[in-house]
């Protein structure tokens, strides 16, 4: 068996696979051999069936087979032992002389190479990355944040925007008199926050104890049958026919009291004993919502970084008429009509992949199981912070980590992203960053930008 490769360019070549009956002949026989041995055929005993009708009934399938195996082993081989990085699959080039009762043969593939590929990463190449400037507004807001969710609901006087009221629900008829026969609901419970009407939202706030006061439940919810079946304890069914005024007697209100400055509150937001005053709280405050900043300004590095590598490495050359076959052969919607726009709508992010691949060689980017580990609790400790708990142990967050590590596809989920994170990582290493301290309106505008010059255009 010879096997050859033809550089036709940078980044096309042909690969010939040559046969010749010493090839292939010894694995025919023994195939057919073992075909006698274990296929009954009528009037015979397995392995006592002549050779010569096992050959004129099975020979040219199974030469057929044999040297299809043969030369897709060979093929690969040579790929794989030679190093050729291959795109797409090789397409055989279609042979109209090919005679199966030959005894050599000749197989030509069309194959493309990937290009070599200099990413100019290095000192010499400059990427900005944005810090956002935490503000004495951030930091305000986040504290006020943090004390409601901490805080307590106790007892009120007055009904506050983000009081719960209590007490009891009365229809009226259209004479503002109780409804004979109408709804009443012993024991009320309604958050004027969540109303979707501000009139009504205004009717209670301000009241106390005792008060009474006419509203309108369906308009408190745009008539929503769910929200308001159960702010009635009525079937949804029936929510159509109480659309109605009602009166709540205001029985009790339940206000939110932030938190305040102690232990307890600090151990609540941060851990056990990472806080132990005002100050370090502050401090805490600032540098949490720093490191929130963190990765919104990373993932602009990103873009920055991405555009700056695309420039530097400047046009690549690809196997087009190679990919735009393995394409059609990959997906049965791709023809001669549609796969000119179809490849030109995908080429940038095939070029991407392959100077991101060149990067990540380059860098020599390795993720190891303790480093998807470490994201899975990342990412963990962000689901819980999302419900509200955070400070959570160590061995919390670990033992979740492991569960998502223990799902197929969450796993492979993890570690691509470890990946990239990694390869960004190593590339903020190489290069020379710029580092610019901006606001946070400053940073929004960045994305904002290309938009407004589309526009302008």
């Amino acid at each position: 068996m010879n096997v050859t490769m033809n550089k036709l360019d940078n980044v096309n070549a042909t690969i010939t696979v040559a046969l010749e009956e010493k090839d292939y002949q010894d694995k025919v026989k023994k195939t057919l051999k073992e075909i006698n041995q274990n296929r009954p055929e009528p009037g015979f005993r397995p392995g006592k069936v002549p050779a010569a009708l096992i050959q004129k009934k099975y020979g040219k399938s199974v030469k057929y087979d044999v040297i299809n195996r043969e030369v897709a082993d060979a093929l690969y081989n040579y790929i794989k032992e030679n190093e050729i990085q291959v795109l797409g699959n090789p397409v055989p080039v279609k042979n109209d002389d090919f005679n199966l009762d030959d005894k050599d043969f000749s197989f030509e593939f069309k194959v493309g190479i990937a290009p070599a590929i200099d990413t100019h990463v290095n000192k010499d190449m400059h990427v900005p990355y944005y810090t956002i400037e935490v503000t004495e507004e951030m930091i305000k807001r986040q504290d006020e944040m943090l004390r409601r969710r901490y805080g307590a609901q106790v007892p009120g006087e007055t009904v506050e925007p983000n009081a719960l009221v209590k007490g009891v629900i009365t229809e009226l008829d259209e004479n503002g008199e109780p409804k004979a026969e109408g709804i009443v609901v012993e024991n009320g419970i309604l958050s004027p926050q969540y109303f979707k009407s501000e009139e009504q939202r205004e009717l209670f706030i301000g009241k106390q104890v005792g008060n009474v006061v006419r509203f309108n439940p369906a308009a408190t919810c745009d008539s929503s049958e769910v929200e308001l079946a159960s702010m009635l304890n009525i079937d949804k069914e029936q929510t159509k026919e109480h659309h109605g005024d009602f009166n709540m007697e205001i029985k009790e209100i339940i206000v939110l009291k932030p938190a305040e400055d102690g232990q307890e509150f600090f151990d609540n937001v941060f851990g056990k004993d990472n806080v132990h005053n005002a100050e370090e709280y502050q401090a805490g405050i600032k540098d949490m919502i720093a490191k929130q900043l963190e990765a919104d300004s990373n993932y602009r590095f990103t873009i920055d970084g991405k555009e700056t590598i695309i420039n530097a490495i400047g046009e690549i050359e690809l196997p087009d008429a190679v990919l735009k076959d393995y394409l059609k052969q990959q997906d049965e919607k791709l023809n001669d009509d549609n796969i000119e726009t179809e490849y030109e709508r995908i080429r940038p992010d095939l070029v991407w992949q392959l100077e991101r691949e060149a990067i990540a060689k380059q860098l020599e980017v390795k993720v190891t199981r303790e480093d998807a580990l470490e994201l899975a609790k990342a990412i963990a400790q962000n689901q819980f912070a999302q419900y509200g708990m955070t400070g959570l142990p160590d061995d919390v967050l670990s033992k979740y980590a492991e569960d998502m590590m223990n799902n197929e596809k969450t796993r492979e989920q993890i570690v691509a992203q470890a990946v990239d994170s990694r390869l960004w990582a190593e590339v903020k290493e190489a290069v020379t960053v710029d580092d610019k301290t901006v606001s946070v309106e400053e940073f929004n505008a960045l994305f904002q930008a290309p938009a407004a010059e589309n526009s302008a255009e």
